[in-house]
């Protein structure tokens, strides 16, 4: 692409969710909606556990910053998306779209770190309970969350440098309804094997090395659960480990898919990709209030507590 095309002139046409006009009022309507319930809910879990000293933990410290990345990361893609509906335009700067490209990946990243971080919590507090306070200290967690922050960028700069490079040719349209790695790279006039091979092996470590991590972490606390020889007590660990695995399962399902496992670029493929890409972008976390929420006494306890006003504001721990 010649250099005056990299300016704000310069734009992309996203594919969106459908091309068929008479379901844009119907989807609108829909991706609105799951809109405002995942960045209401997330929200609800966030104030329940800043509001509540008894959810004062290193587990809602956690889950706190997962539904505040959540928000961010939901807020990247689906307003644009929205917006183009409502517009009927489907253009995106070159340089809007690099930045909801850095941003994705940035928060979609510290998805993946913070849930690896929540399954090592859950890993101290069930296989190493005698040393879970000394483990998990305030200064450990505020360690790991900051980790889970500032990490991603670097992820995050290298694709979207590595995507900076490529050229384009004029209004291309973008086979996804956001800016992502694998669609711009589809459109893109240059040869995009580094870019390939860079998804490929820091993909896979971001993806895959967490996900076995995970699997390992659950292997070990189902095996502990096991052993405990009150059934209550199985059943209660059962529930909190259960929330966290299918988040994990639907997450990583479906990003392993997106990222290690590319279609074709045929009509077919565009849909079965777009649909993929709505699970871990948007269904996910609208999931995550209702899967930690309402399986989990605690925070229903927390979130009717704040609905009817009575919360404080203490941060104890």
């Amino acid at each position: 692409m010649a250099g005056g095309n990299r300016t704000s002139i310069f734009e992309f046409l996203l594919w969106g969710f459908s091309e068929r006009p008479e379901q844009q009022c119907i989807l609108f309507l829909l991706f609105l909606w799951m809109y405002v319930v995942t960045v209401a809910g997330n929200l609800l879990i966030v104030l329940a556990i800043g509001t509540n000293t008894c959810l004062h933990t290193p587990m809602y410290f956690f889950l706190a910053s997962l539904s505040c990345a959540d928000i961010l990361f939901t807020s990247t893609t689906v307003p644009k998306a929205l917006v183009n509906i409502q517009t009927q335009s489907r253009s995106i700067s070159y340089a809007g779209c690099l930045t909801q490209l850095y941003f994705f990946l940035h928060f979609g990243i510290m998805d993946i770190f913070l849930l690896v971080t929540m399954a090592y919590d859950r890993y101290v507090a069930i296989c190493h309970p005698l040393h879970y306070t000394m483990v998990m200290s305030r200064q450990r967690c505020t360690l790991l969350v900051s980790a889970c922050w500032a990490l991603p960028s670097l992820a995050a700069m290298t694709h979207t440098f590595l995507i900076f490079r490529l050229s384009f040719c004029s209004k291309k349209i973008i086979p996804d309804f956001f800016c992502d790695l694998g669609p711009l790279m589809k459109v893109s006039c240059s040869d995009t094997q580094v870019n390939e091979l860079v998804v490929l092996v820091l993909g896979g470590a971001v993806l895959l090395i967490p996900f076995m991590l995970i699997l390992v972490s659950y292997i070990h606390i189902i095996s502990a659960i096991l052993r405990i020889p009150s059934a209550q007590g199985r059943r209660k660990s059962f529930s909190t480990c259960g929330s966290h695995l299918a988040v994990v399962a639907l997450f990583f399902g479906t990003t392993i898919r997106a990222y290690l496992c590319p279609s074709s670029s045929s009509s077919n493929s565009v849909e079965e990709d777009t649909a993929a890409a709505v699970m871990y972008t948007v269904v996910t976390p609208l999931l995550n209030p209702f899967i930690y929420s309402l399986r989990n006494k605690d925070m229903k306890g927390a979130l009717g507590r704040l609905c009817r006003g009575k919360v404080s504001l203490s941060w104890g721990r």
